[in-house]
């Protein structure tokens, strides 16, 4: 579900940002700290999900709810948070879709999300179900805080656990250096992608179409892979990884 947060107020949206990377199916398409880059961000990105802070330098965020309509056609949730408690009324009669007060309670921000996530999906037309069945042959990979790179699971490598950083992090065609991965992601994550990927060891979660051979316990891919020899095969996943292949 694509997300934009307009708030002002900097740290606000850093906490806020950090509390969205715990939900896998929210992606924050922009931030903006004023009213005007809030409207060119909306029109840009047309988001399923708006945070809006009430107490803008440039115009009232109350307003700028009342405006949203006539800025884009495309539906969008928009959960006021501030740290006024005296704004809530006026933000339902804003048609906000919720209200979040600052400091931010991780239960209550849960049950926005849970509620909107579940609304999001339901809404899907067959089409928009369709297309997102597509999307997952390509993955997204954040390369800093908000911006991110498009690949697809045919450029996968593999990945490789991180034990200094404890993150997953993955080798793509055309990268030089691995783009590390939320901390969140978990192996089983990661398997549940593709048929492709397969675990080899505790830290190796390869995609088949790359390998070559396995010598000496080294896992050899094709090209443009072939210099790298540090993926091993652990003793309890070698079958796992050779029943994939029909033996002769």
């Amino acid at each position: 579900m694509k997300t934009i947060i307009i708030d002002d107020d900097s740290a606000s949206t850093e906490a806020l940002r950090q509390k969205l990377e715990a939900y896998d199916d929210i992606f924050l398409a922009g931030t903006a700290d004023n009213g005007t880059q809030g409207i060119t961000l909306v029109k840009q990105t047309e988001p399923d999900l708006l945070f809006l802070d009430v107490e803008l330098p440039d115009i009232s965020g109350l307003d700028f709810l009342t405006q949203m309509s006539i800025m884009t056609q495309h539906p969008c949730k928009v959960v006021v948070y501030t740290a006024h408690s005296s704004y809530m009324l006026p933000a339902f009669r804003g048609k906000a879709f919720d209200f979040l007060q600052k400091p931010i309670d991780n239960a209550e921000l849960q049950k926005i999300m849970q509620r909107a996530l579940m609304e999001y999906h339901q809404g899907l037309t067959p089409a928009a179900a369709n297309t997102q069945q597509k999307d997952k042959e390509k993955i997204l990979l954040y390369t800093n805080a908000t911006d991110f790179r498009v690949v697809n699971i045919r450029d996968v490598a593999f990945f490789q656990y991180n034990h200094e950083q404890r993150v997953w992090e993955v080798i793509v065609a055309g990268q030089e250096e691995p783009v590390r991965l939320k901390r969140t992601i978990n192996n089983d994550q990661l398997l549940s992608l593709d048929e492709r990927l397969v675990q080899v060891s505790q830290r190796h979660v390869i995609n088949i179409n790359y390998l070559m051979e396995v010598s000496d316990g080294i896992c050899r891919f094709y090209p443009p892979f072939e210099r790298i020899d540090t993926v091993k095969v652990g003793r309890t996943y070698r079958k796992n990884l050779t029943e994939r292949f029909s033996a002769l």
